[in-house]
């Protein structure tokens, strides 16, 4: 009995196609969800697939995706070409964020939504920030990426008047250790109207902001 039940319906409900979160699922199970994408010749993103799992795949299954290691992310089939400005701008205090980063612009791109990127503006040099505000200002959505004590979402929200949407990284050691310091940091943040994701969530955020997107186009 198969313990598989893809959504190919879901872009006609809400917008974007289902996502296949890799995490916890066999090789057995990736193998027999994309011979039914194939079946079906649909296209998926495939989130959290680690390079053992990659590697546990046949070689047609393997030419057939696009890996991005830091990210995990695989396309399986074309993404949508890029179309129009970026209206919305990714946000990172650091480096070490980065795999969050890229998460967040593989999804926005494999959906065919241009992103700009912004790295390495924290708090510890916020002169860094102000240099690109003006930058961000040009959007009308901010996904902002921290670790450590997450202070990069309030600081933005008091300069950005568009949607904020933080996203909490499990960077950091000590008492930052596993994200939840920057989670708590921001639920907790004064700058009113920041929503936020779970930690490292990078898909869910860009998610997020293609549901503002939508709406915003209607």
């Amino acid at each position: 009995m198969s313990e598989v039940t893809l959504d190919f319906q879901r872009g006609e409900r809400i917008g974007f196609d289902e996502a296949i979160l890799c995490q916890g699922k066999t090789v057995e199970h990736l193998t027999e969800i994309l011979a039914k994408a194939r079946e079906q010749q649909a296209r998926f993103l495939l989130t959290r697939l680690s390079a053992a799992q990659l590697e546990g795949l046949s070689a047609r299954d393997r030419d057939e995706l696009d890996y991005e290691p830091f990210s995990r992310t695989a396309y399986f089939g074309q993404p949508k070409p890029l179309v129009g400005e970026a209206k919305i701008a990714v946000i990172a205090a650091g480096t070490s964020d980065a795999h969050v980063t890229r998460e967040i612009q593989r999804t926005l791109s494999w959906q065919g939504i241009p992103s700009s990127l912004i790295v390495d503006v924290g708090v510890a040099g916020l002169w860094r920030l102000l240099d690109k505000v003006e930058e961000i200002r040009k959007h009308s959505i901010a996904i902002v990426v921290a670790g450590m004590d997450a202070a990069l979402p309030t600081v933005v929200g008091g300069l950005f008047g568009g949607v904020i949407i933080g996203v909490p990284t499990s960077t950091g050691y000590g008492v930052a250790t596993g994200g939840h310091t920057a989670l708590n940091s921001i639920l907790a943040s004064c700058a009113p109207g920041i929503v936020t994701l779970n930690i490292d969530n990078g898909y869910g955020a860009a998610c997020a902001a293609m549901r503002v997107l939508r709406v915003m186009s209607k």
